[in-house]
């Protein structure tokens, strides 16, 4: 599952980079969205399977607080390259004759560079506050990585302000960007409802179906991670969803790109024709 993930989402980096025909800002993002899944899924399933393989299921304090670090830095970079890619299929569809002007090279890369520097301040504010917290030398964590809840909730006492402030963090980069690409797709939906054409709607909406697919995917299993662990108090169960959430979900992307896209198709028959 970890070898298709990465080679999947590799594949549309390369086929992406590799056809100037995928030159374009939607197909930009989706690289960066591709690199951010195999950073992903590697920080939490690579160390599974070594874990597995080794049978040594240690990790020190400072290294559970590097994952974890990294874990948030990558679900806020994924969560942020889906709202940019939403206000892409916004101007795209809202703003057609404005599209070149609007989504020129410079916002584009200025958007990827704000992603990545606010995924960084997230990560790193997160790591801080749960770095005041209080453990045990020694304790077991129900999980197969440092999720960030799972440590809230073994801390030996709670500090109710670190508490709020990691919540509020949260709150903030996530509930933004969900509220950016809700609005997005409001706006694409207003305006695809006055296409007067049955196959014009049909049209405007196949150009982000792919991503609208991804998005429920990626925030349904998020949801579904969490919400089964508040409901449930079973960890293999919360194990469970979590496996869903940071291996499955990076792994059908590239498939729900591939298939349901025609040019990403013939970048990819292109790609293995020069290759092989």
């Amino acid at each position: 599952m970890y070898l298709v993930t990465v080679l999947g989402n590799l594949l549309i980096v390369l086929a992406v980079s590799s056809d100037p025909h995928l030159h374009t800002p939607i197909y930009f993002f989706l690289s960066h969205l591709s690199l951010a899944d195999i950073g992903f899924t590697s920080t939490t399933v690579s160390t599974m399977i070594w874990d597995i393989h080794t049978q040594i299921r240690v990790i020190s304090y400072e290294g559970c607080l590097t994952q974890m670090s990294t874990f948030s830095f990558f679900v806020c970079l994924d969560n942020l390259l889906l709202t940019v890619m939403a206000y892409d299929r916004f101007v795209a569809i809202c703003h057609p004759l404005h599209y070149p002007v609007i989504m020129n090279p410079y916002l584009c890369g200025l958007m990827i560079l704000v992603s990545f520097f606010t995924s960084i301040l997230e990560s790193q504010l997160q790591s801080l506050m749960v770095s005041q917290l209080t453990f045990f030398i020694e304790m077991e964590i129900p999980h197969f990585f440092c999720d960030p809840s799972q440590l809230l909730n073994l801390a030996c006492f709670e500090i109710p302000t670190n508490n709020i402030l990691i919540y509020f963090i949260v709150a903030i980069f996530a509930g933004v960007p969900v509220t950016g690409i809700l609005f997005s797709y409001y706006k694409i939906v207003s305006s695809i409802l006055r296409v007067p054409s049955p196959g014009g709607k049909y049209k405007a909406f196949s150009t982000c179906g792919s991503h609208l697919s991804v998005v429920c995917l990626f925030y349904g299993s998020g949801i579904g991670v969490y919400l089964s662990s508040a409901v449930s108090h079973s960890p293999r169960k919360g194990a469970v969803a979590s496996v869903m959430y940071t291996a499955v979900t990076p792994m059908l992307n590239p498939f729900i790109y591939s298939l349901r896209n025609r040019d990403i198709k013939r970048a990819m028959r292109r790609l293995f024709r020069k290759t092989f």
